[in-house]
């Protein structure tokens, strides 16, 4: 039988990690149609609302029943919006490894959902489901989800050259694909607790752009 993750709820603070819904499929439409997001990931472009039931629908449930993730709504605590997406991917149960993906909404930015989300499903991980390594790449130009997994506690490990694409927009507003160099970062167990990651700042986090880090968000 094939390993799976458990269908699961995290919370934090601020946040509710969940599975996605039928009621997240608008704002899941609105989300993925940024900018940003359209910039860092491989999502469809325009992002309709049909990708979005597909993807509540079947791409996320199906990472979870067989074995490669699981792909997480981050919700407000208080109003239940959705604010972005924590999804593990890439997924090796026979060394108890994973790789993180994480995008933020372009109204939540400046928050500290991303680190928060993140952090929460390291714990998770971690202590569970007894992971031994979680693994993060980011594109090279992506300063801002750099940032995040800094303040996670993440250790830089190197760089892939030219092992990524990114998208970017034209003088005549199309999107053309780049090749891009992956930065890799990887975090165990006994790096939860130690270096960046820690609560600060003004209501117990420090504000980020909280952009997403490099993965295939199709």
């Amino acid at each position: 039988m094939t390993p799976t993750f458990p269908d699961i709820s995290i919370s934090t603070e601020r946040l509710v990690l969940r599975a996605y819904e039928e009621a997240d499929i608008p704002a899941l439409a609105e989300m993925m149609n940024d900018e940003l997001i359209i910039a860092w990931t491989g999502v469809p472009q325009p992002y309709s609302e049909d990708d979005a039931r597909a993807f509540v629908h079947r791409t996320a449930p199906a990472e979870r029943e067989s074995g490669r993730g699981i792909v997480l709504a981050v919700t407000e605590f208080l109003t239940q919006r959705l604010v972005g997406t924590v999804h593990l991917h890439n997924t090796d149960w026979r060394i108890r490894g994973s790789e993180v993906g994480y995008l933020t909404a372009a109204w939540a930015r400046g928050e500290g959902y991303a680190s928060e989300s993140v952090q929460a499903v390291c714990h998770w991980l971690f202590t569970d489901q007894r992971f031994e390594r979680l693994e993060l790449r980011t594109a090279a130009d992506n300063t801002a989800s750099q940032q995040v997994a800094q303040k996670i506690g993440c250790v830089s490990e190197g760089v892939l050259r030219n092992a990524g694409i990114v998208r970017s927009q034209t003088e005549d507003g199309r999107w053309a694909e780049i090749r891009t160099d992956l930065l890799v970062w990887s975090m165990l167990p006994e790096d939860l607790d130690e270096g960046p990651g820690q609560a600060s700042g003004d209501g117990g986090y420090d504000a980020h752009a909280d952009f997403s880090a490099y993965a295939d968000w199709r």
